[in-house]
């Protein structure tokens, strides 16, 4: 996500159900974004999702881990682009949508609470800014993630959920897979979601960065 003056990285209040298929196709509105040289790392070909299967398949050999029960997120780190942010809960406006972390702190992720827990069986969410007005921002580096990359979750009855990466691909705001992206595998899984793709000051960046990851630990 980058920089939002204009409330457009949120979404209308529906039931869990459909707001797991659409609440972050708004987050690529924002309206402007850092000038920084050459933008954000952009996902390679080679971390891209098995196209020779269903992306909602088991993404990993083996026996599955037994999921976590419910309890909310508190910190989030991907050790390979250097990322240990705190989460904080988003939720509901007054005008039924769910709001975006708060874009003045750089070093910080969302997760909305009425959702999946990091670790609890079904898809948990987990988003964060790509930029704001001082430069990158929390997950400015999600891009440049690959295939076998960790990310931990710590929540707060004490337990980390250790998500291994299986894919990371941008999608275009318009036509967003929402299906694709948020839909039950039947495991716990998590995604990760910031800004991306193309960008321009009249129209923001025209994208969304999603990682895609399976739990393959708890501690």
């Amino acid at each position: 996500m980058g920089r939002d003056h204009s409330g457009a990285g949120r979404t209308r209040r529906v039931p869990w159900g459909a707001v797991a298929l659409v609440m972050l196709t708004g987050l690529a509105l924002m309206r402007n974004g850092a000038d920084t040289p050459a933008g954000p790392p952009q996902p390679a070909a080679a971390a891209s999702l098995d196209k020779g299967r269903d992306a909602a398949g088991p993404p990993v050999e083996g026996e599955p881990v037994q999921p976590l029960p419910y309890a909310p997120a508190s910190r989030v780190k991907i050790p390979s682009i250097d990322v240990d942010a705190p989460i904080v809960d988003v939720n509901l406006d007054a005008n039924g949508w769910i709001d975006a972390p708060p874009p003045e702190d750089p070093n910080l992720a969302g997760w909305y609470q009425n959702g999946i827990a990091p670790g609890q069986r079904g898809t948990a969410v987990v988003v964060g800014h790509v930029d704001n007005m001082a430069g990158p921002a929390v997950f400015y580096g999600l891009g440049s993630l690959d295939k076998g990359h960790h990310v931990e979750v710590t929540r707060y009855d004490g337990r980390v959920a250790v998500f291994e990466v299986y894919g990371v691909e941008v999608f275009a705001k318009n036509g967003f897979p929402g299906a694709r992206v948020y839909g039950d595998t039947g495991h716990a899984e998590l995604r990760v979601i910031t800004c991306g793709g193309g960008y321009s000051k009249a129209g923001g960046y025209d994208g969304n960065v999603v990682v895609f990851a399976r739990l393959v630990e708890t501690r």
